[in-house]
């Protein structure tokens, strides 16, 4: 299992950062996901570019002390889930992302690699917390 994790402090209070999180398709698009679906617990992603178009089936789960979190249903991962949690801390919030993963091998072979994948989701979790500094303004 792969995990990364990043988090990232807000000059605002908890409840204004939990309801932008918890504002589930605007918070995925804002990872820059080219296509975000959600219908009811469901949620699809679609990122293309590079080689492949990547498509993922989610489900948004409950998880004590997240304040969003989803494993995948269908996808490249042969396990994937994330979690979200907001925190007062002195002089804001901080959010903190975790997600952990287990490639494929099957389904990925040599096109993709945990660095890989770990660059990716770094890139993805630092575009959503723009995306969250953005909102705020």
């Amino acid at each position: 299992m792969e995990t990364v994790s990043m988090s990232r402090s807000f000059d605002t209070n908890r409840e204004t950062l939990t309801d932008l999180v918890t504002d589930v398709e605007p918070f995925m698009r804002g990872a820059g996901f080219d296509r975000v679906e959600r219908d009811g617990a469901s949620l699809r992603i679609e990122n293309g570019g590079g080689l492949a178009t990547i498509e993922q089936d989610l489900e948004l789960v409950d998880r004590p002390g997240a304040v969003l979190a989803y494993e995948q249903r269908e996808g490249i991962f042969e396990s994937m889930r994330t979690d979200y949690h907001v925190e007062a801390v002195a002089g804001g919030t901080r959010v903190e992302a975790t997600t952990d993963f287990a490639l494929d091998v099957a389904l990925v072979g040599d096109l993709l690699d945990a660095t890989i994948i770990r660059r990716q989701r770094h890139k993805e979790l630092d575009a959503q917390f723009d995306h969250l500094e953005a909102t705020l303004g």
